[in-house]
């Protein structure tokens, strides 16, 4: 599905985030910088904007990894485009077998993707794994409002909205109803601090952005 959506993904994330998607990101950037990381793993990197909006802010190295080949065809344009073609490398490959050695990054994030996690529990296990010690994890995702009236609009726009947008301007009939069906199922909150913590993490947390509509995640590789 994201192969075929590639074309158009990064115009619909920000159509139908009324651009709100780029200060998310943002906000992880700069939560990523608190612990000056010099190689990061970008999990999900899908067409390289976190990876890009990362390097535009301090002088790190980025691999990112994504399954889907269109995606990181994309992605890997853009890189080339923005200059960063020397700090940041993608690959097409499975978040829940990484090809890479133990304690590899000083730290990992994901914008979007642990909901796409076949097996949740294994894509964090893999990220910890090849994380150095006291490396961070940073994972950015929709999460659920709980105030009224925020909580009404947003689930009718995610029901109804969402999918007839994508479905008309993506030219795919199944596209964007897929996303309202995964983030009502979700863990979010802290049922998924406590996923984060049976994986081992430690100093667990999570930041509410927008009134809830998304939230930012952080865990700890202990010593």
């Amino acid at each position: 599905m994201f192969n075929e959506i590639s074309g158009r993904y990064d115009f619909l994330n920000h159509l139908l985030s009324f651009g709100v998607d780029r200060y998310w990101r943002r906000r992880l950037v700069k939560e990523m910088l608190r612990s000056g990381p010099e190689h990061v793993l970008d999990i999900a990197t899908g067409t390289a904007d976190l990876a890009i909006a990362l390097r535009k802010k301090a002088k790190v190295r980025v691999t990112g990894v994504d399954i889907a080949w269109n995606m990181v065809q994309i992605g890997n344009r853009k890189i080339r485009e923005s200059g960063f073609a020397a700090d940041i490398s993608l690959l097409v490959g499975d978040a829940e077998h990484l090809e890479f050695h133990d304690s590899t990054f000083d730290a990992a994030m994901v914008a979007f993707g642990v909901r796409n996690f076949e097996n949740l529990g294994k894509g964090l296990s893999e990220m910890k794994r090849v994380l150095k010690q006291n490396g961070k994890i940073l994972i950015l995702e929709f999460s659920h409002p709980h105030a009224f009236p925020l909580r009404q609009l947003y689930a009718m726009y995610s029901r109804f909205g969402i999918p007839f947008i994508g479905r008309i301007l993506s030219l795919n009939p199944t596209a964007y109803r897929y996303l309202p069906e995964t983030v009502a199922a979700f863990p979010a909150g802290n049922a998924f601090l406590q996923i984060m913590q049976d994986t081992g993490l430690v100093n667990c947390r999570v930041i509410s952005l927008s009134g809830g509509i998304a939230s930012i995640y952080s865990g700890t590789k202990p010593e």
